[in-house]
């Protein structure tokens, strides 16, 4: 019995020294951009150390898709080195590099993620790492503060919605068939806070419908974004207003005004020469 007892543990003593002959030890050596951003592609390298160990041999390494990560149709997180390339080469560490995509419902904060790693003929190794997740992206409510048709200039209206600050917001009104802009199409705006608005004006000719914009900012990562906004416009808001006639009759007020003002002055020069022809005359 005792015998028996012995043998079972001198191979389970062998075994366990098998499974761990191979030593591998595995690090997240990058992750960009720092924190990944929901529904956006993040770069993940990880590195390997301990294949020059003579106990290990061909390896596999698989990044598990499971959330907050996934892989474009197509790809996987499985990938095999051979020994043979490694030992030609004299590499003592392997860097696997990887870019997915992080879930759209990824949560802000810290984000556990696993990989397997194993050696032939070993039993595999589940490894996690820790991967941070902050949506830093903006949103934007946007109208048409006011049009004039005098002059043609609208104004659009930008409130920022979300709870992150950008910089270098810029509007541009692309090309389309309701707005036509005459002079530049693009207005760099500034920096814009969270639950801030600013404005930007244009020259336009505009038609009753909707329109596209395209709203361009940096984000706290300082990444480059483009949204695209779609705005309504009725001219009936804009048209018959007290304060526009109020402006036109001031306008035609003054510009008739001074019309008469020329006539006068005019008039009198015309009685002064008359007065000094008179004089000289006597």
């Amino acid at each position: 019995m005792k015998k028996g007892v012995m043998i079972l543990l001198l191979l389970l003593s062998v075994n366990l020294t098998s499974a761990l002959a191979c030593n591998l030890d595995v690090t997240l050596l990058n992750q960009d951009p720092y924190p990944a951003v929901p529904d956006d592609y993040v770069k993940l390298v990880f590195q390997v150390d301990g294949i020059d160990s003579t106990d290990c041999n061909d390896i596999t390494f698989n990044l598990l898709a499971d959330y907050p990560i996934e892989f474009d149709p197509g790809k996987s997180g499985l990938r095999t080195f051979k020994k043979v390339d490694y030992i030609k080469d004299f590499e003592s560490t392997l860097l696997i590099p990887y870019k997915v995509r992080v879930d759209a419902e990824a949560l802000d904060g810290t984000n556990p993620i696993e990989v397997s790693i194993q050696s032939r003929g070993d039993a595999p190794q589940i490894k996690s790492f820790d991967i941070e997740v902050e949506d830093v992206r903006a949103d934007f409510e946007v109208h048409v503060k006011d049009y004039s048709y005098e002059t043609n200039e609208i104004t659009i209206e930008i409130l920022n919605i979300e709870s992150s600050d950008i910089e270098a917001l810029t509007v541009e009104i692309p090309k389309q068939e309701r707005i036509d802009v005459k002079g530049s199409n693009r207005i760099l705006v500034g920096d814009l806070d969270s639950n801030e608005y600013t404005t930007a004006d244009f020259e336009a000719t505009i038609d009753d419908g909707e329109f596209k914009i395209n709203l361009i900012y940096s984000d706290a990562i300082n990444e480059r974004r483009t949204l695209e906004k779609t705005i309504s416009f009725d001219s009936s808001y804009f048209k018959g207003r007290k304060a526009d006639q109020s402006t036109t009759s001031t306008g035609t007020y003054i510009f008739y005004l001074a019309i008469v003002a020329i006539g006068i002055y005019f008039i009198y020069r015309k009685i002064n020469k008359k007065k000094k022809a008179h004089h000289h005359k006597q």
